[in-house]
């Protein structure tokens, strides 16, 4: 009875340390949102590392298509419409792929966002293109980097980064003059609301 009650007992305490703890990723996931106009954009993705490997033409071979990250699918997902590099897309979530050359980048956004990685890419699904020019960097990014540059209220660039390697894709959101209608509706509303709170405070 005691060797069980121990048994059971080292069970639980094994069950809440592997619960508190995680082992290390190889490519760690990461999460990145930026505010965006009048509502975000965020992309979930997996991080790997160079760890002395030649990257691009090797690695990940020029020519084929690529799952921007490691593991399941590079997602990304649009508040509202925008021009993805010239292209007109929709709100929702997508899968992102390169396609990677020396000199240049074609980035898809494609609809399959529960693949695993590019094994199960199917161009049928592709929902913009675009082709950018491939920047070389003098410092070495050693976990690939997705992140947003240049942000206003009207544009950003995506940024991808890994070794010595970068690519720009500008984005803008669609419709100007929609946009500055929902800020006007929101200062409005805003407005009202703060009217409402001075009329309810009480009186000194």
């Amino acid at each position: 009875m005691k060797k069980l009650i121990f048994s059971l007992a080292l069970a639980v305490s094994v069950h809440a340390f592997a619960q508190q703890y995680n082992i290390p990723a190889v490519s760690p996931r990461q999460t990145v949102e930026q505010q965006f106009s009048v509502t975000k954009i965020s992309i979930e993705y997996g991080r790997p590392a160079v760890k002395g490997r030649k990257i691009f033409g090797e690695l990940v071979p020029f020519g084929q298509v690529w799952r921007a990250g490691a593991n399941e699918a590079t997602r990304i997902t649009f508040g509202q419409e925008v021009l993805f590099g010239g292209q007109k897309v929709k709100k929702g979530t997508y899968a992102l792929y390169v396609v990677p050359q020396e000199k240049e980048w074609k980035i898809i956004l494609n609809r399959g966002v529960n693949n695993w990685g590019a094994y199960t890419y199917d161009a049928k699904e592709d929902v913009a293109t675009t082709i950018v020019p491939v920047k070389m960097m003098n410092e070495k990014m050693e976990r690939f980097t997705i992140n947003f540059e240049d942000i206003t209220d009207e544009k950003l660039n995506l940024v991808f980064e890994w070794d010595k390697t970068r690519a720009d894709v500008p984005v803008e959101i669609l419709n100007v003059e929609e946009t500055l209608q929902i800020i006007d509706n929101l200062k409005a509303i805003k407005k009202i609301e703060s009217d409402i709170k001075k009329k309810n405070e009480p009186k000194k």
